[in-house]
């Protein structure tokens, strides 16, 4: 089992940044994969990036160059670093981890997930 925390959002103006952070613990983190996820009311939720030991971090062309995932194994920790933030990416996010060796895109792939933080963007 993996327990997965998140912390770091709040209410942001367009163009700000933040640093979601999601402490794991339980299985060796180190070997899973870490998943970043967002869902806005409405809608489905969606994959913005990953980064796996193996396969390095991928990233949605949505938020590609804007958005910058790193994971750190000492502290089991993963991070999603947001710049030039827009009312769009306004959403909650969650931090997943998977025992995929690449990093899938597929909320189903993913077992263990985070309660969840919410991240507002004002205009």
């Amino acid at each position: 089992q993996v327990q997965m925390v998140e912390s770091g959002g709040g209410l942001v103006q367009a163009g700000g940044s933040l640093r979601l952070s999601c402490a794991a613990s339980g299985r060796a983190f180190s070997t899973l994969t870490a998943g970043w996820f967002r869902q806005a009311p409405g809608k489905e939720r969606e994959f913005l990036g990953g980064v796996s030991w193996s396969s390095g971090t991928k990233y949605a062309d949505s938020v590609k160059g804007r958005f910058t995932i790193s994971k750190d194994n000492a502290k089991s920790t993963v991070y999603l670093q947001m710049d030039n933030l827009k009312p769009e990416d306004t959403a909650v996010y969650s931090c997943a981890a998977s025992i995929k060796m690449n990093v899938p895109t597929e909320v189903r792939l993913y077992a263990y997930w985070g309660q969840g933080t919410q991240v507002t963007v004002s205009s």
